[in-house]
């Protein structure tokens, strides 16, 4: 089967999507694919290179786009001067962020014609923009955060504000750009830091309660469900990918997978984080955030469409501990895509 492989991109999660990319080299059975490997340099270059290893985009690499002509189902490659084309069966886009899982990505791939792994457009699009999801989620009657919008053009009296709060880009991730504001003295210059990544700003409640995760593969009724995770935080907020070396672990953080949860509790959980996934209306794969309040409630924070898969990243350490390991993992997105079963 070839697989085209898309990753990198010019978002400010780029670095994480190149490690997501390498560590799917890592697994992934050469004797049932047959990679592309495309990378999409900061800038917003295409080349098919080798792999996603050290040096991808060096001077070896070829030009190349995703043709959105139907008939070419695949790869055009600028090569000697000419143009080829190469016939994919299926898309990875290993893409985290702004272009890669906010409905971009997807809306070319749809125009391809060729399968791909993960969510829609409409699905991508609604998950990226935490506001909108958080309005789709309570209308579905599940339980989110109190916020409040603030435009490119609006300000905001700090002394309005309820502390503490969460202040983030409304359509970001991995954290960049979230500041958590005490007091209304950091409250503008929090605003001004969101808007570095996003003209629209998030400004939501800072919910009592530990941060837990559940990774579901599938679609509709027919899921796998990861074990729940848990995070543990000695101060601050969670951001792995922003630490300086997060193979080596987090300096304010420590997730324990499964949960050291009650089995009711990770079970409520889990149906919290299917309820959720259904009602936004997501397909292939996401990792749906949670807060657990010390009363019991399962509260949204955010749904990652396309979730890191690097040596630390959450969602494939919760599948591993529900018995599916990384090289099944993608064979099962790989089915999900194909037949709409997971099995």
């Amino acid at each position: 089967m070839k697989i085209g492989i898309i990753f990198g991109g010019s978002s400010e999660e780029h670095p994480v999507s190149v490690k997501s990319a390498q560590e799917v080299a890592k697994h992934l059975d050469t004797d049932k694919y047959e990679p592309f490997w495309i990378g999409i340099t900061q800038s917003g270059d295409w080349q098919l290179c080798d792999g996603p290893g050290e040096g991808w985009d060096s001077a070896d690499s070829r030009p190349v786009m995703l043709s959105p002509d139907r008939s070419v189902h695949g790869l055009v490659v600028l090569e000697e001067g000419r143009f080829d084309s190469i016939r994919l069966d299926l898309v990875l886009p290993v893409l985290h962020g702004k272009l890669g899982e906010d409905g971009a990505m997807q809306g070319l791939l749809e125009l391809s014609g060729i399968p791909y792994v993960g969510c829609d457009i409409q699905a991508s699009a609604l998950c990226m923009d935490k506001s909108l999801a958080y309005l789709v989620a309570r209308n579905a009657g599940i339980p989110t955060p109190y916020f409040r919008i603030l435009g490119a053009d609006e300000s905001i009296d700090p002394d309005r504000i309820s502390y503490p709060v969460f202040v983030k880009p409304a359509r970001s991730g991995s954290s960049f750009g979230v500041s958590k504001v005490s007091s209304k003295e950091e409250m503008l210059s929090a605003v001004e830091t969101a808007r570095k990544y996003d003209s629209k700003v998030l400004i939501e409640e800072a919910v009592v309660g530990s941060e837990v995760g559940c990774a579901i593969l599938g679609n509709e009724l027919d899921l796998i469900v990861g074990e729940v995770d848990q995070i543990s935080l000695t101060h601050g907020f969670f951001k792995i990918h922003q630490e300086v070396d997060p193979e080596s672990g987090s300096e304010n953080s420590t997730i324990t997978v499964p949960a050291d949860l009650p089995a009711e509790t990770r079970l409520l959980v889990q149906e919290t984080a299917k309820d959720i996934y259904r009602a936004l209306g997501c397909r292939g794969l996401s990792r749906v955030d949670m807060f657990l309040k010390p009363d019991g409630t399962v509260v949204l924070n955010e749904v990652n469409t396309f979730p890191g898969l690097t040596s630390y990243s959450r969602y494939p350490r919760m599948m591993a501990a529900a018995g599916l390991p990384f090289g099944e993992m993608i064979d099962r997105m790989v089915s999900v895509t194909l037949t709409g079963k997971v099995q």
